[in-house]
């Protein structure tokens, strides 16, 4: 990713906080503002990734957050399972290794599209469902009365972590925060009201979802801990790992080896931008795959005596569970805008959730 931008948020903070003071809140965006939206706007739907600095997120937040997930993960399977809730679809509490199952495992179409690509940027081939754990952790309030109960649960907080809300909740709305910023930067950069977005973002099952991969038992080079996919949400948001494994693909199909800057973050399209957009914007795809640099980090960690769980610092920017997906404005007008119908973004998640058997009692042998 060395060829990737780093956008820094500085500037457009620093027009927010000029309007939040203005007496009619209506400050003109400078031409130089402007073009650092549509450099958002066009990295997104170029590459269906973004390299961020936020001044508000630091790399001492995420080692916080990442050194109070592998405690949690280090524990015994029995005491991590009292936190599992698979009626509530796995969207609260933790996920065990062995259940989620990749999309390209079960979608022929998709299987079809990464055949096509060249051999040196094709996936790596799971074999199964993910051996990863998985914490699901709600970030910002639910909506008082929605039709979809289950994605918007109450949170569950282990025993024996006093830090745990302050810690999750801290990072999260971070994270959360820095995703808004980069909404409206994107609105604007496609030409769409600043709000476009985040209005339809506000009460969100938005979650922070960290996931912890067990290098001690599957630190072996190819194991695959997330089979290649995309994300069913709105855009999601990576703070830097301690352990690399993390490929993404670009818009042209190109397989890009993560490398995120100190101080820095990945934020990833999902599918719900793409339905917003009709397609401008792309899901992004990725895996998680022990490489021989993650091989290279196991060494070292093991000679300084720290843990070897994989932590993902990650965050799930949804839709509200209610709200309608479509395309917005002008993407409504677009020659692929048909194949994007109107939706509850709800009805859409479930939809998705059961592909990948966290919804109901289905399986991974197809899509039917």
């Amino acid at each position: 990713m060395e060829n990737f931008p780093v956008i820094d948020l500085s500037p457009y903070l620093e027009w927010k906080r000029i309007e939040d003071e203005d007496e009619d809140g209506d400050v003109d965006l400078e031409e130089e503002l402007r073009r650092l939206c549509t450099d958002v706007s066009r990295t997104l739907k170029e590459t269906g990734a973004l390299l961020i600095r936020d001044p508000r997120c630091s790399a001492q937040d995420n080692d916080r957050f990442l050194d109070m997930m592998e405690n949690y993960f280090q524990q015994p399977p029995e005491l991590k399972r009292l936190q599992e809730r698979p009626l509530l679809h796995y969207q609260v509490g933790v996920t065990p290794e062995g259940v989620e199952v990749p999309r390209s495992l079960v979608d022929p179409e998709m299987q079809q599209k990464l055949k096509a690509l060249p051999l040196e940027f094709q996936p790596s081939t799971p074999s199964g469902p993910d051996p990863k754990w998985r914490y699901m952790w709600r970030i910002g309030p639910r909506p008082s009365n929605t039709c979809f109960k289950e994605l918007n649960a109450e949170p569950v907080i282990p025993q024996g972590f006093p830090e745990w809300k302050d810690t999750m909740d801290s990072w999260g709305f971070k994270m959360i925060s820095a995703i808004e910023v980069v909404a409206e930067m994107a609105a604007i950069g496609f030409g769409l009201p600043k709000n476009a977005f985040t209005s339809l973002m506000k009460n969100g099952p938005h979650l922070l979802a960290p996931t912890g991969s067990d290098l001690y038992c599957y630190g072996q080079e190819g194991t695959v801990f997330a089979g290649y996919h995309y994300d069913l949400n709105f855009l999601t948001i990576h703070g830097r790992s301690r352990f690399p494994g993390l490929n993404i693909w670009l818009r042209n199909g190109e397989k890009v080896e993560v490398k995120v800057p100190v101080g820095c973050l990945l934020i990833q399209t999902g599918k719900q931008i793409e339905w917003l957009t009709a397609g401008e914007c792309i899901a992004g795809m990725h895996e998680v795959v022990v490489t021989k640099r993650t091989l290279e980090a196991i060494k070292l960690a093991s000679e300084q005596s720290r843990s070897l769980w994989r932590v993902s610092s990650t965050l799930f920017a949804h839709i509200a569970s209610d709200a309608i997906l479509k395309p917005l404005g002008h993407f409504a007008n677009f020659p692929l805008a048909s194949m994007y119908p109107s939706m509850r973004a709800g009805e859409f998640v479930e939809k998705e959730l059961a592909v990948i058997n966290l919804k109901g009692d289905k399986g991974y042998s197809s899509l039917s």
